[in-house]
């Protein structure tokens, strides 16, 4: 899956692109080659920990890409989509790391958190060394990688459903119960609090409308001596309104003798009237507004005073009094009918929590007998890694007091590396060149299920004769039939059965005055020769060249 991996002004690198084709691919060189560089460099393009002093000397700053076709539906693709990045099918991961010490990642040309880059970065590839094994530490790891073994996502899905559904249950209940448990404590204040406002009935709004009416009335009984006096002046007994009548009637009786000078004084006095009589009206309806019932404005401030007493005795606005007393009902209420909803929530949880264990125990019968497969597919691949005395076991621990999404299991994978001894944890017991065995043969087993799409193993052969190196060359051949492998190694049996030899080299630039890491493709010719070294050393015999060609034979028959 991994397309490039291209490196700029990293140490003794100052520019490298590296052509990664599928299957096995072994890189290989002589002992400083720059073989840990190469990998430092791969693990930062991958979100590992920046260093200055990855930056090569003289150079502002360092960059790796590493290039991946990744398919439609693949993790990684889902974590670009929680960070709201786009996803085209390729992924390239991009890491500046600055001379400073600061460094800076991207995906795609978008610039994004570190945190992010790991995350994609464990999605995508593995790297494993004798002192790297981290996809086997955590113990909820082993239980993915069982469920993977076991194809036990749906089923790991369904009871992650009824979790939630369980969970949900379980908080209704406890929020149902606490509220019950505090009215409870309340019950007499709340009662009478309760009937208490209800008598009072109070209203949202109510305080400024009554506030407004008293401040009508009060201000009313001030002004109606003065509406009077005008409402007398305009239609009482002095009105000119009767006057002014009489003298249009006059003059519209001499209109015919000269209506040029009478109608125009008609048709005023017309208007005045008209708006003598409006303002009467005006006055009138003002009056009417002033005159109440001085026990209406007793009612309204009687009202005004309870509303205030009952803000001031519940410590609450007088608006907000409407909604204090529905809360205050929907206790008591919550006092009265509780109990039966409590029943029915009970009953609701009790059942959530039954399916739930139902599922949870059935997932862990299957994970059981899931782990005894497991157990005697990893234990048969140890024979031919010289691991024949040793014995690989799946503890599956279960406890239905500690349940959790995924279960109520706590998978652990331990060794027991001779008999007799005392099986434990497979990162305490076993030593760094067993567990690279252990970790290889619990990779051929899971083949694609349950790892990323590229797996590394740098020099996972170290310290093994040849019997085994070939074993161990064997089964990367087989798991690169599955994922991606790429191999550092010095084994020549290992080398032998790559689908892609690329050698490390040290290079003398500048009359010797600096050097420079070289990554080659070897052909068919060279990669021979360089088995031959592997085999022989530093000075390679027509013995070696015919011992490398029967591996290359070998590894092709």
């Amino acid at each position: 899956m991994l397309a490039r991996l291209s490196i700029r002004d990293i140490v003794l690198i100052e520019r490298l692109d590296i052509e990664f084709s599928r299957g096995l691919a072994v890189l290989t060189g002589e002992t400083g080659a720059g073989k840990s560089i190469l990998l430092d460099a791969f693990a930062l393009a991958l979100g590992g920990r920046g260093d200055a002093g990855l930056v090569r000397h003289g150079a502002e700053q360092g960059q790796v890409t590493a290039m991946f076709d990744v398919p439609k539906g693949h993790p990684a693709a889902g974590i670009l989509a929680e960070n709201g990045l786009d996803d085209t099918g390729e992924m390239i991961l991009r890491r500046v790391q600055l001379a400073d010490g600061r460094t800076r990642a991207f995906i795609n040309d978008q610039a994004i958190s570190v945190q992010t880059l790991k995350a994609v970065g464990a999605a995508l590839v593995e790297i494993h060394g004798q002192h790297d094994e981290r996809a086997l530490v955590d113990a909820s790891t082993h239980r993915q990688l069982l469920d993977a073994f076991a194809g036990h996502e749906k089923d790991v899905a369904a009871l992650e459903a009824l979790w939630d559904i369980r969970r949900t249950a379980n908080a209704d209940l406890d929020e149902h119960r606490a509220g019950m448990e505090r009215a409870a404590r309340e019950a007499d204040y709340l009662r009478h609090a309760s009937q208490e406002l209800k008598t009072l009935a109070p209203k949202e709004g109510e305080e400024t409308e009554l506030a407004g009416r008293r401040t009508t009335m009060m201000q009313g009984e001030k002004i109606a001596t003065d509406l009077r006096e005008a409402q007398e002046a305009i239609g009482g007994s002095h009105s000119p309104v009767a006057s002014l009548s009489a003298a249009v009637r006059r003059l519209e009786r001499r209109a015919a003798n000269a209506p040029a000078l009478i109608e125009p004084a008609v048709k005023a006095i017309d208007i005045a009237i008209n708006a003598l009589e409006e303002a009467d009206q005006h006055l009138n309806a003002a009056l009417a507004a002033t005159d109440f019932d001085p026990a209406e404005l007793e009612r309204i401030e009687e009202r005004l005073f309870a509303l205030r007493a009952a803000s001031r005795k519940y410590s609450t606005p007088v608006d907000l009094l409407a909604a204090l007393a529905a809360q205050y009902a929907g206790d008591v209420a919550l006092i009265d009918a509780g109990a039966d909803q409590l029943k029915k929530l009970e009953a609701t949880a009790a059942e959530a929590d039954k399916r739930y264990a139902a599922a949870a125990a059935k997932l862990s019968a299957a994970r059981t007998k899931a782990a005894e497969k497991l157990n005697k597919a990893v234990n048969a691949e140890l024979a031919p890694l010289k691991l024949e005395r040793a014995k690989f076991m799946t503890q599956v621990e279960s406890n239905a007091a500690a349940p959790g999404p995924q279960g109520i299991d706590r998978v652990e994978f331990w060794v027991q590396t001779n008999p007799g001894t005392k099986p434990g944890p497979m990162m305490k017991v076993a030593s760094g060149g067993e567990l690279s065995r252990f970790l290889l043969a619990l990779k051929v087993v899971l083949a694609d299920r349950g790892s990323a799409p590229t797996l590394v193993f740098d020099e996972i052969d170290t310290g093994v004769g040849g019997a085994v190196a070939d074993a161990i060359g064997s089964r990367l051949a087989r798991l690169a039939g599955k994922v991606q492998v790429m191999a550092v190694t010095h084994a020549p049996q290992v080398a032998a059965r790559a689908s892609q030899h690329l050698l490390i080299s040290k290079d003398a630039l500048d009359k010797g005055k600096r050097v420079a890491t070289r990554v080659n493709a070897l052909a068919a010719d060279h990669r021979r020769e360089e088995i031959a070294r592997m085999l022989a050393g530093a000075e390679i015999t027509a013995e070696a060249r015919a011992a490398a060609e029967r591996l290359l034979r070998a590894a092709t028959a």
